[in-house]
Order: structure tokens, then sequence, then C-alpha cells
């Protein structure tokens, strides 16, 4: 086997990547570069009936705009391939037909399903262990549909170490006679995943936790060929709660949807990285390349994460402040609504760019540009200012009679010296224009900045239409 580290991620084709496939690519990912090693990709796919269209290409797809480019894999090739399990099928079967020489796996005809309750667990009886040369041999002439069976020891135990568990002991008794090629020829994961993890050089293999008390299965394949088995990291699930899982049942799970969301690259496998694993010190912000200088097998956690939207939030508004205004722009684009065009986008964008968290938060933000009717007049109501609508109805048909006709781009002295004229408080000429102008009492930049937003002719309009208003 290579001595160079080698990790995988190989999951199943089923049309997205959910956020713990990413996360598990991702520590895969980092403990390889970190190692100075290689990462690849392998799809799974022998399980027919829950194969999508095109969801290869979402595989591949996410993992290259998330930065995780893999070294090996499908669409990319390398020495070790091919690197879709379906392709592999004669391999497969070559290695089973030596694992019946050698006594670990042999040929089933019974029924699917067929099991028997052996004290508290419901297994298979190994009925087809003991068959002769003969009746297999005239089972298979009969074209006989049947399977191939691990044949597990029945006494004793099994230990083996997790790096991130520790020992782990299995009582055999407890691990069935699993199928290890199906009827229809292809392999089951139990079998596929150790021969391809051999064939492959893996040298470290990283999956969830439910596969913690199956592993033993594995090893005991590893055993029967007299093989070196990899290293095992186990990692805990991420939770929605503290009993379920997350799901796409609980709406955005994958890596897709959170893009779609309005989160950014860095922010999502910023996050992800902290469910199942902390690092030393008090940094929570870190880039992919941060990530893989400072990953350790130490920090990973044994106890579930439960995931919380609102500190992903957070920590992707700290990667959207590092962008440029360029970059940002660029992102915000798609979700600026069209009625939006008339205006200064990229102006726009500098206003917003400090306050987004995610990027879908511009709908929100902006809304108040679309729908301007039939806003609260209570927001002219400040007390801090004492300002309330009697004071709007009373100063805005002079503020409108003074700047009506005079340059906007002045605006600022504009109100500085209608403010000294009228006798007002700046701050309250300040407070009632921007909430004629806007009908928002929160708005992405204060009045200078949304009087330049809206510009003269439309900024006036709004003004006035915000006048009638009060006066009705």
């Amino acid at each position: 086997m290579n001595k160079i580290v080698r990790t995988r991620f190989a999951p199943s084709p089923t049309g997205y990547l959910h956020i713990g496939g990413l996360r598990t690519a991702l520590y895969a990912y980092l403990f390889a570069k970190q190692n100075g090693g290689r990462f690849i990709l392998r799809l799974e796919d022998t399980d027919q009936n829950r194969l999508v269209d095109g969801a290869d290409k979402v595989i591949y797809d996410a993992l290259k705009d998330a930065g995780l480019v893999y070294d090996e894999g499908p669409d990319v090739g390398g020495e070790y391939g091919p690197y879709i399990q379906s392709e592999r099928k004669e391999i497969y079967n070559k290695y089973a037909d030596e694992l019946i020489k050698k006594g670990g796996a042999y040929y089933c005809f019974c029924d699917a399903g067929a099991k028997q309750n052996d004290g508290e667990i419901a297994k298979y009886n190994k009925a087809c262990l003991n068959l002769t040369k003969v009746q297999i041999e005239k089972n298979l002439a009969a074209k006989k549909s049947f399977v191939i069976r691990q044949n597990m020891p029945a006494a004793g135990v099994t230990t083996y170490t997790d790096l991130v568990f520790g020992d782990i002991t299995i009582e055999n008794k407890e691990l069935e006679d699993n199928v290890l090629i199906k009827s229809d020829g292809l392999p089951t994961y139990n079998f596929a995943n150790v021969i391809d993890d051999h064939l492959m050089g893996i040298t470290h293999v990283m999956r969830g936790v439910e596969y913690l008390s199956s592993t033993p299965k594995y090893n005991h394949i590893y055993d029967a060929f007299s093989w070196k088995k990899p290293q095992y990291m186990h990692l805990q699930n991420i939770m929605k709660d503290a009993n379920q899982k997350l799901s796409k049942r609980h709406g955005a799970a994958s890596y897709e949807d959170f893009i779609k969301k309005g989160f950014i690259k860095e922010g999502i496998l910023n996050y992800i990285a902290l469910l199942g694993w902390s690092p030393k010190g008090e940094q929570e912000k870190f880039s992919l390349a941060e990530l893989a200088d400072k990953f350790n097998i130490e920090g990973l956690s044994k106890s579930p994460a439960i995931f919380d939207e609102v500190k992903m939030r957070y920590i992707n508004a700290l990667h959207i402040k590092d962008l440029s205004l360029e970059e940002y722009h660029d992102l915000a684009l798609p979700f600026y609504s069209d009625k939006l065009k008339e205006f200064d986008l990229k102006f726009l964008s500098n206003l917003l760019h400090s306050r987004t968290e995610i990027f879908s938060d511009i709908i929100e933000l902006t809304r108040f540009i679309i729908e301007f009717d039939g806003y609260d007049l209570c927001a002219f109501i400040n007390e801090k200012m004492k300002t309330d609508i009697n004071l709007a109805k009373e100063m805005l048909p002079k503020l409108i009679n003074f700047i009506d006709g005079k340059d906007w781009d002045n605006i600022a002295d504009l109100i500085s010296e209608f403010a000294d004229k009228e006798n007002y408080k700046k701050g309250q000429v300040m407070w009632i224009f921007r909430i004629a102008l806007t009908g928002a009492k929160n708005t992405p930049g204060g009045a200078i900045e949304m009087a330049m937003l809206f510009k003269r002719d439309k900024g006036i309009k709004r003004i006035k239409e915000s006048l009638e208003r009060i006066k009705l």
C-alpha cells in the first residue's frame, strides 16, 4: 500500500450533496492536504434504485465550486480508475470468487430476506454455507438466483481502533452474514468499499458514525485477503435538534440549497468545519487554507453537532465583509429584483455590503425601494429627535419648496441651510426627509445616501407622495 496519505469521499449520486456529506468531503480533503496526500472522489452507484440522472454532475460541480478539488475522480481520471463502482463490476466479481475460495464468503440461493431469530437478533441462518460443490454447481447451471454472502465468525469478538472513538469491540454474534454481491451481480456497499479502498490505496477512511458498529464486517474481509486495513475516523451526525438529523424535509440541507439562499462557499465551508470539530484557540473565521493548516483529528467530536443557522449566518457575514466591492456586487446581482434596474446597483451594493449576512437579505433590505405605497406613517415618529406626523405635515411643504429646482447633488448643504432658515434641528430635518423619501425606519444608508440612490426627480416625487398621504 502507498505510504502517502490517501483519503476519499465516496457519495451515492442520489440528487444533491448533503451538508453532512460535504463535511465528510471537507475533512477528508483537509486531512489529505495537511499531510501532503491525495484526495479522491469515488461514486458509489451500485444501488441502482436510488440513482438520479445528473446527480453525478451535481457532486462534481459542488465540490469544485466549494474549492475541494479532488486529485483523482470519475471526471478527472487517475491511475486507480474507474472511479464509478458500476464500472468496476468485473473487479468485484473476481474478488468475490477469490473470497469464496478462501472461505470468507459463500453462495446463497435462499429467497431474499430469509432470516431466523438467533436470540434477540434476527439474521440469516447460514443455511447455504454448507452446500456441497455439486449442489452449488447444479443451482448455478439451473440459473437459480443467488447472492454471495460474507461468512462471519459466530463466536468471539472483533476489536479495532477508531481515531475518534478509540477502541471499538463488537461481539461477532451480532454480525450478520451480509450480502456482498446482490442477485443483479452488483456489489453492496459492504463489499465494494473494501475492495475499492484497498485497490485505490486509501490509507484513512472518514465516514459517518452509523458505520462505527459495522466496520468489523469490513475488517474481516481485509483479514481474509491478508490486506492491511486503513485507519478509521467516524464522524458524528449533524442534527436539526436533539432528536432529528438534519435533512431535506427540514428545509435547506444541501450545498446547493445554501448557495441559493445567499450563503457563500467560504462561509459554508467555515461553518460546517466547526460542526464536529473544535479548533484550538478562539479563532472562528477560517479560510480553506487556514482550515487545512489548523485541522487536527484531536478536535473531532464524539458528540452530535446541532445545526444552528443563526451561527452559520454570522460566520457567513464575516466572509462577506472580506469581499471587495466588485466581488460583492457580482454575487449580489442575482438577488436584485428586476424592478431595481433603473437604480445604480453598484452604488446600492456599496450601501448593502456591510449590512449583508447572506445575499438573500438583499430582498428585504431593498423592499422599501419597490414597495413605497402604504407604508406606516408612524415611521415619522422619533422620540429622540422629537419628530411626529404633525411636524412632518408642517415641515414637508416648506422643505419641498426649498429644495425643488436646486442642485440635488448639494442636498446635504441644502438640508443644513433649510434647518437653519426654518429653525429646525438638522437631525429632525434629516429624519423626516429620509422617511418621506423611503417610507422606512431602517435603510442601508442615511438621508444623503438615500437621496443619491433615488436621485432628484424620483426623490422629489416620492416626498410629494408622502406629503399627500400625511394630508389625508
